[in-house]
């Protein structure tokens, strides 16, 4: 094998250099899988990074696995309470794939200050709530933290400030309708502590965050009353074999469905871009492998002579092309190692610079979100050369059609 890879060096590549036809083509070929490797590396990073960052998303601000009554519906407000006294709590966060459980109630008011009104949902959580995963969305202030004594501190989204006319620290009145037509409307009068921009369009033009007991008073359930229960999973591949387990598992009264389910518009998005990568990979692989295929024909076209010399020295067909194909995988190595070089380097400016905008209307983002796996890269690479080494072996069976003595005389 030592001896194959030296004359595969020394006599190919030495000479290929010194060739009018062979040197160009060949530059073509790696600059086709620098290329190659590059566009794959940016579809994977890019495409998987969009799909984890929405799916975060939506997780954040809707939880994972929602838990609510059977008379709600899948309404957006809270109309049936569900009890959680008897350790349904407890109970649901100790199944398997559960990381957290958190209650929420949400119910429908108005927001009026001197210039605007807007029409809002109140969503209330409690001091368990996971105020962590809203963090990175807070574009001002602080969010508001629930203790003992009930809140009027609220967060609200960027959108509805700036229709508003509201910032940080300001108060305004917030009316929320009776269940009777007759009676007066409650209010409340709310101080922004926070100002978030969750980039979920439909969210961010109608959720505030408040204290739960508020909605509790206006419903006037009790404390172990909420409206859902929102669960988060560990391991988000396997959220509909936990959503069943938890459907399963809960009360015959209440229901429960996945985000997957409450937005299947948008998770049916998410999949057809793995389809893309797919779709993208494929045809990188395939444009490499065609210049890799022209190139080593050009190669053994012009090392006729030196083929048959050696199979006159007594060296076999086999022997031979694995020269040539130690040469190809040589070339496809250098390609690789710029395109990876290159294509890597790329993916760290967008994730430290984030210089390509999306558009969040479309795109839920509003930056290229990008997730760099180093063992998808790796089997991109192997992949790459595996395949393309495996179809080299087809064009490169024409050596054993060379006879050595046609071939010694070949000019």
């Amino acid at each position: 094998m030592k001896l194959e890879y030296f004359i595969a060096q020394r006599l190919i590549k030495a000479k290929s250099n010194k060739s009018n036809v062979s040197g160009p083509i060949i530059k073509i070929a790696i600059t086709a899988i620098v290329i190659s490797m590059i566009m794959m590396i940016v579809s994977v990073a890019t495409g998987i990074g969009l799909q984890e960052k929405i799916r975060e998303k939506i997780g954040a601000f809707h939880g994972h696995i929602i838990i609510s009554n059977f008379d709600n519906n899948n309404s957006e407000v809270s109309i049936s309470p569900i009890t959680v006294s008897d350790n349904l709590y407890d109970y649901v966060k100790e199944m398997d794939g559960i990381s957290h459980v958190q209650a929420v109630a949400s119910t429908g008011g108005i927001i009026r200050t001197e210039d605007a009104f807007e029409g809002i949902i109140l969503k209330g959580v409690d001091k368990n709530f996971y105020w962590d995963q809203l963090q990175e969305y807070v574009v001002a202030g602080k969010l508001p933290q629930f203790s003992e004594n009930i809140s009027n501190d609220i967060a609200i989204s960027e959108f509805l400030a700036n229709r508003l006319n509201l910032k940080v620290g300001d108060a305004f009145n917030t009316f929320f309708l009776r269940d009777s037509a007759e009676k007066l409307p409650f209010s409340r009068r709310f101080t922004i502590a926070a100002i978030y921009n969750s980039g979920l369009a439909d969210y961010d033009a109608s959720y505030i965050i408040g204290d739960i007991r508020h909605v509790q008073r206006f419903n006037k359930w009790k404390e172990n009353q909420v409206g859902n229960l929102e669960v988060f999973v560990t391991d988000f591949k396997k959220i509909d074999e936990i959503g069943d387990a938890v459907y399963t598992e809960i009360p015959a009264t209440y229901n429960s469905y996945t985000i997957v389910q409450k937005f299947p518009n948008i998770f049916e998005w998410l999949e057809l871009l793995d389809f893309n990568i797919i779709g993208i990979i494929f045809f990188m692989i395939l444009i490499s492998a065609v210049n890799m295929i022209v190139a080593l024909l050009v190669l053994i076209l012009e090392r006729t002579q030196m083929i048959g010399i050696l199979k006159a020295l007594g060296a076999s067909n086999w022997t031979i092309r694995k020269i040539f194909l130690y040469n190809a995988a040589y070339l496809i190595i250098i390609g690789l190692s710029i395109g990876n070089a290159i294509g890597i380097g790329l993916i760290y400016i967008q994730k430290y610079g984030k210089v390509v905008t999306l558009n969040p209307e479309s795109y839920y983002v509003k930056y290229a979100p990008v997730h760099i796996d180093w063992l998808q890269i790796a089997a991109l690479n192997v992949g790459t050369i595996v395949i393309c080494l495996l179809i080299l072996l087809i064009p490169s069976y024409i050596i054993t059609k060379i006879a050595p003595s046609k071939a010694i005389k070949f000019q």
